[in-house]
């Protein structure tokens, strides 16, 4: 997989990048090699603690509530690389195919360790629907790909159901009351995994990304789980 900012440079090692400012560090880049073309948009606010990988099940996913989302991160002091793991015409038909989604994720987070902006800070993933089945499959196929934490968003855990037992990194799933079905899958879903994990429901909701107020929930948890487990790694260089 390779990297164009606007138009990109190749994934790790060895791209000419530019330095982060000082102020921070923000730019698009298309992710891929070949034919394949990820769009992504990488934001690292000064002095931050980690970032999060928020992964979509789309191409651009930053342009809805998803970037809302991020922009809640960027706010507590936490960079962001939103990236749709499928481009446009894929999406249909891959949607539910969470091994090529893990292994996309894995090759984004390979280049993300490498970047300038990021390089030595500690990632985390925050997916929604398929793309949480994903990031759950990716932390436990890849353990030395360096994961801190997960947050999973509506997620559909049971996609990534043979993996459950292996995921290593603190996992927090959270979910929406008035979705009994969801509900009950990430119930199932946490009870599968080994690793440090809590379930957050929300009271009233259902698509979490589409209700009122829920939105800003979601995000105050997401910040509140990133920074807490980002605290002790960070500093640490990922292995190369």
């Amino acid at each position: 997989m390779g990297a164009r900012a606007g138009a990109s440079a190749p994934l790790p090692p060895g791209a000419a990048w530019t330095a982060a400012d000082p102020s921070g560090f923000e730019r698009e880049f298309n992710l891929g090699s070949g034919d394949l073309t990820l769009a992504a948009h990488l934001m690292i606010p000064s002095g931050v603690a980690g970032v999060v990988v928020l992964t979509d099940g789309s191409e651009g996913g930053w342009r809805g509530p998803w970037h809302l989302l991020a922009s809640a991160l960027n706010q507590a002091g936490l960079g962001t690389l939103e990236v749709g793991l499928l481009m446009p015409e894929e999406e249909r038909g891959n949607v539910f195919n969470v091994r090529m989604l893990a292994r996309r994720l894995t090759a984004v987070t390979r280049w993300l360790l490498c970047h300038p902006a990021s390089r030595g800070l500690p990632v985390g993933y925050l997916g929604t629907g398929t793309t949480a089945a994903a990031a759950l499959w990716a932390a436990a196929a890849e353990p030395r790909v360096p994961v801190a934490a997960i947050v999973c968003q509506d997620g559909r855990p049971d996609l990534a159901w043979p993996q459950l037992s292996f995921v290593r990194p603190p996992t927090l799933l959270v979910v929406g009351c008035a979705d009994p079905v969801l509900l009950g899958l990430n119930r199932q879903a946490r009870q599968q995994l080994r690793c440090e994990s809590d379930l957050a429901v929300i009271a009233g909701s259902g698509r979490l990304l589409n209700q009122p107020g829920a939105l800003e929930q979601v995000g105050r948890l997401s910040v509140a789980w990133f920074t807490r487990h980002f605290m002790p790694a960070a500093g640490t260089t990922p292995p190369g």
